[in-house]
């Protein structure tokens, strides 16, 4: 039986990798698509949100049965739980990324980005790809190293998301209202999707202290 419930505790680690890679899939084309109003990328990024969602559903299902089935107890019970949680965040995570190719769509063939703004979320966008890229490594192979630099760019992030809100309240923004909203908007979603990174790595972070699935025993395939 302990054999039985390893590998179920393999399959949730592979699945969550398999999410978190979608994820960085849909951010970076959900960066592209807003930088360069490319409508057709928006679109790609909107239907692969239905396939993130349902790729949620389906291992949340697995770990409820984990639960169900084998009872599991202390630190099995910790991943267990720990892993739909992160499933959540990963899933709120290509939610924003959906969001922010939204926002492309809506206003082409118009600029979604605000003149003024353009480099800046060119840096935010950039920095939410990056994290991406990094909570697939991070949940692949649980190195803590990776969780504190997830934590050191969604700095970079916050601080980029309060300099939007500063220009765009400025008396020097000469913005019309809907790139006022379209602005923070798209600040907050970029905001948000860092966020939900750091909430993953802390997580696994903790569970990499001995509760989760050591990387020289859990192999995973591709």
């Amino acid at each position: 039986m302990r054999e039985v419930f390893q590998q179920s505790l393999r399959e949730v680690q592979d699945r969550l990798v398999e999410i978190a890679e979608l994820v960085t899939i849909s951010i970076e084309k959900a960066t592209q698509s807003f930088g360069n109003s490319d409508v057709a990328v928006a679109e790609e990024v909107i239907a692969n949100d239905n396939r993130i969602d349902q790729l949620a559903i389906e291992l949340d299902e697995l770990a409820i049965d984990i639960l169900a089935r084998q009872q599991p107890v202390a630190r099995d019970l910790r991943i267990v739980v720990s892993a739909l949680r992160i499933s959540a965040s990963l899933e709120r995570m290509g939610d924003m990324a959906e969001h922010i190719a939204q926002l492309s769509r809506y206003r082409f063939p118009d600029k979604a980005v605000p003149k003024g703004l353009r480099t800046t979320f060119a840096e935010m966008g950039r920095l939410d790809v990056s994290i991406a890229r990094k909570l697939t490594e991070l949940l692949r192979t649980q190195d803590p190293r990776i969780a504190d630099e997830i934590r050191n760019d969604d700095d970079d992030v916050d601080e980029l998301h309060a300099s939007v809100f500063e220009k765009v309240l400025g008396d020097t923004w000469k913005g019309e209202p809907v790139a006022t909203v379209d602005a923070t908007l798209a600040s907050r979603y970029h905001e948000r999707f860092a966020d939900h990174a750091v909430s993953i790595a802390k997580k696994v972070q903790y569970l990499a202290t001995g509760d989760w699935i050591p990387e020289a025993t859990t192999p995973v395939h591709h």
